[in-house]
This record gives C-alpha cells, structure tokens and sequence, in this order.
C-alpha cells in the first residue's frame, strides 16, 4: 500500500485559490475581485466577481474611476460579495465563511452580516485606512463577524486551460 501525498492544497489554499480565479472573470480593467462562499464543512456553496449586474451591458455601462460620478464605476458595479450572497439559491448562508481577495467595503459587510456568513478570509487590505473600511470593521466586530487575513504559503500554482 503506498503512502497519500503529502503536497496537496489545504482548504484555505483552494478556496482563496478559487475566489481569485474567479475574479480573473471580472471585465474591470483596475480591479478583480473574486469571493467564494463555503460551508462549515467545506462546500463550496457560491462565488462571485465584481461587474455589472444582469442586464446592463458591460459594453454600456462605464469601468472609468475617474470623471463625472455618473460616468464611472462606482455607481454601477456589484462586488463580488454581494454577487457571491446573491447567487446563492441554497436556502440560509448561517454560519459560513467567505474567502474574498480583498478586504470588504462597508457595503458588503452589510450584505455579509445580514447573510449570516460568520468568517470572512481576506488576502489583500490594500483600502484598509479608507472611510469604507474603517466602517466595515467596526460594523463586523459589533455584529460579531471573525475576520483573518489569508496567509500565503508562497506556493505558485499553475493551472493550465
């Protein structure tokens, strides 16, 4: 009998892994975000990306940051936390986690909250000292919300399509 492999993935390596592929969906040119939502038991029970919500053309509306408000992004796109809460078609989200490439804003923290999602994973904090942040941690802790940022095992994997 031969003995299991012992360089295989652990969880938080697979689902970050899957929550940053599916940011790699996203049309925005400056940021791609991607969450995925898992059980306690380790299913995968939804992901999302950041863009425009269903039926507003991404070749219509504008990826901009920069210039008029209503001729940027900002009021136009969907996280990917927001996405992940609403494709999700299973039933409650209580007591699961999120692994999502960057930290959330106070919006999907809302979202995130009110879901019942218990953990969230984050890689990259890179607004942590922005308004939006500041507010999303405070909201989180209240509510009781456990975060962790993900801690890279400086593995590279590749995947081939």
């Amino acid at each position: 009998m031969s003995e299991k492999r012992q360089d295989y993935i652990s969880w938080d390596e697979y689902f970050m892994g899957v929550a940053k592929l599916a940011g790699l969906r996203s049309k925005d040119p400056n940021s791609q975000v991607g969450s995925c939502i898992v059980s306690p038991d380790n299913k995968i029970l939804s992901i999302g990306y950041n863009g425009f919500p269903r039926g507003c053309s991404d070749d219509v509306f504008p990826w901009s940051r920069e210039g008029d408000e209503l001729d940027t992004k900002y009021f136009y796109v969907t996280h990917s936390e927001l996405n992940a809460i609403l494709n999700y078609r299973g039933g409650s989200l209580e007591g699961s986690k999120i692994y999502v490439s960057l930290f959330p804003c106070n919006e999907c923290s809302k979202a995130i909250i009110q879901s019942g999602i218990r953990e969230i994973i984050y890689d990259s904090d890179k607004y942590g000292d922005t308004p939006a942040v500041i507010a999303s941690r405070k909201m989180l802790d209240a509510a009781g919300v456990h975060y962790r940022r993900y801690i890279r095992s400086g593995r590279e994997l590749k995947i081939t399509v």
